[in-house]
């Protein structure tokens, strides 16, 4: 790799700019892209790339590698909860970037979230303040529509891939009643998490990460 690429790609991870690196295999260029400035007839593969964070060997003009140099992904938790300290666990020990959003601070404490972002805001201006790109989850978890609701508003305005929400289908039933006015509600998940018959606090996060890894690889969920 030639040193001005590789200051374009140091540039664009200090940056989180998801890019993808593509070669063509009989050595007549290689360059850094994004889907939108992508070479006609691979935007397609390298939005795949980047989504699935997999390489792909293109079969045109000789053959083209397209390998994906994405930021880490982000998960958002909304509620400083029990269920949320095994989820951010679950998301640091993945990779992703994890912030709980919590204005009450007797709940959002470094003693509970050792090593994690802590935001003590209330919740719609923590996410805003985050400005969410398409490598973000969200999963809201404090059972409060006066916590979860904002969260759920200021996420539906982001690119988010994943939004999450705790509750029963009685409880997301009335959640979307009060949010019908706000378009996007068919991009929540609720209620949050594979169908796994989770109880424990562990359990639901698992089952929320899980489907939060289904729904950024593109598997059926």
């Amino acid at each position: 790799m030639k040193l001005a690429l590789l200051e374009e790609l140091t540039a664009a991870r200090a940056a989180k700019q998801p890019v993808a690196l593509v070669t063509w295999l009989d050595g007549r260029d290689q360059r850094i892209v994004t889907k939108a400035t992508a070479p006609a007839g691979i935007a397609d593969v390298v939005g795949d790339v980047l989504r699935l964070d997999q390489a792909q060997v293109v079969e045109i003009e000789g053959g083209v590698l397209v390998e994906p140099h994405n930021p880490p992904p982000r998960l958002v938790i909304i509620g400083a909860v029990h269920v949320a300290e095994a989820l951010a666990k679950l998301g640091s020990l993945a990779g992703f970037a994890v912030t709980i959003i919590d204005p009450r601070r007797s709940w959002a404490t470094p003693e509970r979230f050792p090593d994690q972002h802590l935001v003590l805001e209330w919740p719609d201006v923590g996410v805003e303040q985050l400005a969410l790109d398409t490598r973000s989850a969200v999963v809201t978890l404090t059972h409060d529509p006066k916590l979860d609701d904002p969260a759920i508003i200021a996420a539906l305005k982001t690119p988010a891939f994943y939004i999450g929400c705790l509750g029963s289908k009685k409880t997301h039933a009335s959640r979307l009643e009060r949010l019908a006015a706000h378009a996007g509600l068919d991009r929540l998940h609720g209620p949050v998490g594979l169908k796994i018959g989770a109880r424990a606090p562990a359990e639901i996060a698992i089952s929320i990460f899980a489907e939060i890894i289904a729904v950024l690889r593109g598997a059926s969920t």
